[in-house]
């Protein structure tokens, strides 16, 4: 009876005793609640005490939230650009509980954290995509696009004051949906098409002035070069005749000699036939012995 007692004791003993302490993790925080109403928290962001700690058994209650950082990833979702054309958004939020007191009193547990944020989510995406074209952004605005929706985000999680901070906002996938992607794409190559033929018939214009251009300076360069030939030319003529005037004004007769040399020599080749009479005055200097 005594031992039996004994046992019961003990084992309530250890039930209180098991009652009395709890542990908090390095990646946990706690909020003590007595009677279902929150008293304190340990081991906040900002406060480490982690380990073995100790509270008044039943009437004490432990919760316990996540000190890192926590990921809510939203289900794609079709939304309507500025230009009214569908998207299929993919997105994803993380986010860190820095007040745990805060966020009990908001939401009780992540569950609630995590349907209030989608609305938040789903919200901030709509407000900002709705304002710019879908063109935007599916050619890769996506790093300015994410900071507006994670500006709007962090704005109303500051005025709910929800005891969490934003880490970061993120979108994966923004495309058309499937049956209207081929049609868009296929505007897009028929303007991207305009602008190339656009641009070809500017190039093809440019070249053909410059072609026109270069017909031009070439021929008036050869015009140049050609009146400039016949003026070198003009003078080497006025210069021969001067020369052959001035020999002829010094000696007559050699003067006639040698232009029969040069006549002979160009009428006479090998094998070249020439009928004369032979009184001919051509060969006047063949009958001279003396060349006179």
């Amino acid at each position: 009876m005594i031992r039996t007692l004994g046992i019961i004791i003990l084992a309530v003993a250890v039930f209180i005793g098991l009652q009395s302490v709890y542990t908090v993790s390095e990646t946990e925080q706690a909020l003590i609640l007595r009677l279902g109403e929150p008293l304190d928290a340990v081991n906040e962001v900002g406060e480490p005490d982690p380990g073995l700690h100790f509270k008044p058994p039943f009437i004490m209650e432990v919760l316990t939230f996540d000190k890192r950082n926590i990921e809510l990833d939203l289900d794609p979702e079709e939304i309507l650009a500025s230009d009214q054309e569908r998207l299929i958004v993919d997105a994803f939020l993380r986010y860190r509980i820095t007040d745990p007191l805060r966020f009990y009193q908001t939401f009780r547990d992540e569950r609630g954290a995590r349907v209030r944020l989608q609305q938040i989510m789903d919200d901030s995406l709509r407000g900002v995509i709705a304002s710019i074209p879908s063109s935007e952004v599916i050619s890769g605005q996506r790093a300015a696009l994410m900071d507006r929706v994670q500006t709007a985000v962090e704005d109303q999680v500051r005025t709910g004051s929800f005891g969490i901070e934003v880490i970061d906002v993120r979108i994966l996938r923004a495309d058309l949906p499937q049956q209207i992607a081929e049609n868009v794409f296929q505007r897009m190559r028929s303007e991207r098409d305009q602008e190339a033929a656009r641009i070809r018939a500017e190039g093809e214009q440019r070249a053909a002035e410059i072609r026109a251009n270069a017909d031009r300076q070439a021929a008036i360069i050869e015009a140049e070069a050609r009146a400039e030939s016949e003026r070198i030319r003009g003078e080497g003529d006025a210069r021969q005749n001067q020369i052959f005037a001035e020999a002829y004004s010094r000696d007559e007769e050699f003067f006639a000699f040698y232009r029969s040399m040069l006549a002979y020599q160009q009428a006479m080749g090998d094998g070249t036939p020439i009928v004369i009479p032979p009184d001919s005055e051509f060969f006047n200097y063949f009958r001279s012995e003396t060349g006179e």
